[in-house]
């Protein structure tokens, strides 16, 4: 399919949310309350990442020895043999990607380095970033002027958790 690259700032907000949506970052980025049908965003919270302010209980270790990989209940934070990841802030905030440039989220997405900086650590599970290795330049565009339309909201997502640290 071919890119087309004078798409306005305001086509590629509309396309951004609508990739956001279709491809589910709000499943693990988007705080969530109990609903009669299960998990309900929090307006207020989209896209925030695992609230800061929430105490976080060990993953419970011999579950994850047996093979399983837990989710806490609004899918914000994740345990596994990696340890404990907390989904980021993807949000227009300083403690978001506020400060990204779009170099550094094509690296993140395409690349899976955290905070899309070259040098540092590999993204961790579940953050699905292998599948998004062949995404168009148009979608991260699109997605990332999207992303720096949303309102901010400041949370300092947590770092992650050593599965050593999780014992």
């Amino acid at each position: 399919m071919a890119e087309n690259s004078e798409l306005s700032v305001e086509q590629l907000v509309q396309k951004g949310e609508y990739l956001v949506t279709i491809m589910g970052c709000n499943d693990c980025h988007s705080p969530k309350e109990m609903g009669p049908q299960g998990p309900v965003l929090i307006a207020d919270l989209m896209l925030s990442g695992y609230p800061a302010s929430r105490p976080f209980q060990k993953a419970e270790p011999g579950l994850i020895e047996k093979g399983w990989i837990l989710f806490n209940a609004d899918l914000t934070a994740a345990a596994g043999p990696w340890g404990v990841s907390f989904a980021a802030n993807l949000t227009s905030d300083q403690t978001g990607i506020g400060n990204w440039t779009e170099e550094n989220f094509r690296r993140a997405l395409k690349e899976g380095k955290y905070k899309g900086l070259a040098g540092f650590r590999m993204l961790l599970p579940p953050m699905p970033w292998a599948n998004f290795a062949v995404i168009s330049d148009e979608d991260i565009k699109s997605i990332f002027q999207y992303l720096k339309s949303t309102k901010p909201v400041n949370n300092v997502v947590p770092l992650p958790i050593s599965p050593e640290q999780n014992q």
